[in-house]
């Protein structure tokens, strides 16, 4: 427990025992998909009719706060990932220039991320598939539920999971080509949408533009304003941060990451950008406010119902890219924090195919028990807690191996660091702050499980603490 501040070396891909490395299969077009896949799903689909009950028209401005606070950590992200171009993402760097205990804090954080996400995104695909199902062959309600909703499993979420997990077995670049052609019907149906809704457009329909103020305002649970949407809108833009978890298996990890990286951070808000601005204004926001279909139901209100039905088709169709993103990064997590003995080593392992089974089967059991059995609505902002911890770690790491290793080598170097660095910092605090104050105490709660995990096993089991125990 003595070197809970121990840090990582980083070991050269082919210095790592060949049953615990990855193989590099992933271009930078593969990454770029990854991340779209990750970014672009339930977030713009779904949380823009969140956002237009908390912030109103003003909803365009806090897709844009959120937009240059993840823009400013996809920047740090780059650096670091070319830095340190090992699997782990936020977790890794954080070993490695801050200490074992704080990294365990960001892994356990990014566990909850894309755990959260993972089941959430699985349990919506089932929303759309069960009604088809009971339609087409009777599918019974109670299967397609959890106990706490008058059912006894979700099965179709726990069915969604398990193909994910069977495609990431069967092998990365395989998944990884499956997911971009899905990505790309992603985004044509969002083109679509910007089409058909731009002559309906009325400038008038952005008055009062900031109709809820700009500050988190009202009691807990029932927050408005510009930064009470920003911080829940923040959902719908980090997912790039699943692309810094393949660098073990990119084939040019100094390039591919920093495109991949910023690449789909680019992309992705060019998107919503003009998605948001369609939306507010082809129809008055509070017609589709909390909405569970907004972008759908813009279209049958426009009166474009084939428009609407195809959207609705090609969501079905393509959400399993965030849950194959999101899954991804999950086991990519899990199995590094295996290699490095914080849980159990045994499950980092990897196929004849170069695929991490055994913790890919982990993941798959602990998301599809949390999709399968709980329903996770007011919980999913627990997913952006985790995520803003782990910005906030990834920009700090940049700053000190920017006063600590100025001359270090560096394939990308972020523009501006300094300021870039503090904007990312200061915005995901306060974007953390800004969260429902539910959220803000069950996160606390949860890192402190965590912590309690960390000494009762991984203090003991580290190999770098054990490591440096010994010499």
């Amino acid at each position: 427990m003595a070197n809970w501040k121990t840090k990582k070396a980083i070991v050269a891909a082919e210095d790592i025992a060949p049953e615990h490395r990855l193989t590099r299969s992933l271009g930078w077009p593969h990454l770029i998909a990854l991340g779209v896949g990750a970014i672009v799903g339930t977030g713009i689909l779904t949380l823009i009719g969140v956002g237009a009950a908390k912030a109103g028209p003003s909803v365009i401005l806090s897709f844009a706060i959120a937009g240059v606070i993840c823009a400013a950590a996809a920047l740090a992200y780059a650096e670091m990932a070319t830095m340190i171009p090992a699997s782990g993402s936020a977790y890794t760097y954080t070993y490695v220039v801050l200490g074992e205990l704080i990294a365990w804090i960001v892994g356990w954080a990014l566990i909850l991320e894309y755990s959260l996400v993972v089941s959430a995104v699985a349990v919506g695909w089932s929303g759309y598939a069960a009604p088809l199902l009971e339609a087409w062959i009777g599918f019974p309600a109670a299967l397609a539920n959890g106990p706490e909703l008058g059912g006894i499993v979700n099965l179709p979420a726990v069915f969604i999971i398990a193909v994910v997990a069977g495609m990431l077995i069967y092998g990365t670049r395989e998944s990884a080509t499956v997911n971009a052609l899905l990505v790309i019907v992603k985004v044509v149906a969002l083109i679509v949408f910007v089409a058909v809704t731009l002559p309906y457009f009325d400038a008038a329909r952005f008055e009062p533009f900031m109709p809820y103020g700009f500050p988190k305002t009202g009691p807990a649970g029932a927050e408005v304003g510009v930064m009470a949407a920003a911080a829940i809108i923040f959902f719908a833009f980090y997912g790039f941060d699943a692309i810094a978890t393949a660098a073990e298996e990119a084939k040019n990890p100094g390039r591919d990451l920093s495109v991949g990286i910023v690449g789909s951070m680019f992309v992705c808000v060019l998107i919503y950008m003009a998605v948001a601005a369609c939306a507010v204004g082809a129809i008055a926001y509070s017609r589709f406010a909390n909405s569970p279909e907004p972008l759908a139901l813009i279209l049958r209100e426009i009166g474009q119902p084939l428009a609407a039905h195809y959207l609705a088709i090609s969501a079905v169709i393509a959400l399993p890219t965030v849950i194959l993103a999101f899954f991804y990064g999950q086991s990519r997590i899990f199995f590094v924090m295996a290699r490095d003995g914080l849980i159990p080593q045994s499950l980092a392992r990897v196929s004849s195919r170069g695929s991490p089974v055994r913790i890919t089967v982990f993941t798959a059991v602990v998301v599809a028990v949390l999709a399968g059995l709980i329903p996770l609505a007011e919980l999913a902002a627990l997913a952006n807690a985790g995520t803003l911890t782990a910005f906030i770690a990834v920009c700090v790491c940049m700053l000190v191996m920017r006063r600590r290793a100025p001359d270090a080598p560096r394939v990308f170097r972020t523009p501006a660091a300094w300021p870039v660095g503090i904007v990312g910092i200061a915005g995901c605090l306060y974007l953390l702050y800004s969260l429902p104050q539910t959220t803000q105490i069950w996160f606390a709660g949860a890192q402190v499980v965590g912590i309690l995990l960390y000494f009762a096993y991984g203090a003991r089991k580290s190999i770098a603490g054990n490591a440096a125990e010994g010499a």
